[in-house]
């Protein structure tokens, strides 16, 4: 490894928004860890056929010990971490996600992951981060944290809080050299929306909340993440929407027959 690299730790790498984002960072010249609960030789592989660097780790982001596990095999191997983007999530397929008719199996399946987890994953690599002089974090929220869509109650509230810890933690930091952002996302074609977007009724309610008459795609969204940790340098505490104009446009909301 170059040691004038990086090291930037992507979770959720095993594929979607993540695995574009590990291959784009390895792309700008990092040496990428790719982690995730599911698996990341894919990733892995297909970094280093580029030419890359890239080191997998099998992640559950909603526990402390996976991450105090994945923190000392990244320190042995790699010395600490600079780059966090932190993209691991899930929506809820274990009960119906409105507000009244939501398990708390299910509220505390999506919050484990997609709120607990980013909390976690900062506090796991912050202080390294600190040891190194500085460092970037761009923790994916989404859309629906800036509006009400029908059946995405646990989903909308993990994604505020992501945005309120990103927020929390740029005051709390920035002073010291760590930046740190979100990213939300409008509708990108990942496996997460798969089930969705393989409707006739899903796909034309999705294409018509843009302004641009499309969906994302991965490496789009891996576009703006490196951005802000590679040149955002007067960037902090912010939310970057990157949902082809539905916050501007106001969209065709989701409802329960399209769900």
């Amino acid at each position: 490894m170059d040691k004038t690299q990086k090291i930037a730790l992507v979770t959720g790498a095993h594929s979607g928004i993540g695995r574009a984002t590990a291959i784009r960072l390895a792309a700008d010249g990092h040496a990428v860890v790719c982690a995730d609960v599911l698996g990341t030789d894919d990733t892995v592989a297909q970094i280093e056929a580029a030419g890359g660097t890239a080191f997998g780790v099998t992640l559950d982001v909603s526990k402390a010990a996976d991450w105090d596990a994945a923190m000392a095999a990244i320190t042995e191997k790699f010395g600490g971490v600079d780059l966090m983007a932190a993209v691991a999530g899930v929506v809820n397929r274990l009960s119906p996600d409105t507000v009244v008719d939501l398990t708390e199996e299910a509220w505390d399946h999506v919050l484990g992951i997609n709120a607990k987890g980013i909390w976690l994953g900062m506090r796991a690599v912050i202080p390294s981060m600190l040891e190194r002089g500085g460092g970037r974090i761009v923790n994916i929220a989404s859309l629906a944290a800036h509006k009400g869509l029908q059946g995405l109650a646990s989903y909308t509230a993990s994604k505020g809080a992501v945005e309120a810890l990103t927020r929390q933690a740029s005051v709390e930091y920035g002073r010291q050299g760590i930046l740190i952002n979100a990213i939300a996302p409008g509708t990108i074609e990942t496996p997460i929306n798969a089930a969705l977007l393989a409707t006739p009724e899903g796909a034309a309610a999705s294409l018509a909340t843009t302004t641009i008459g499309r969906w994302g795609q991965p490496a789009e969204l891996a576009a703006a993440v490196s951005f802000l940790l590679n040149e955002g340098s007067f960037v902090n505490g912010q939310v970057l929407l990157v949902d082809g104009g539905w916050d501007v446009s106001g969209g065709v909301s989701y409802d329960s027959t399209t769900m």
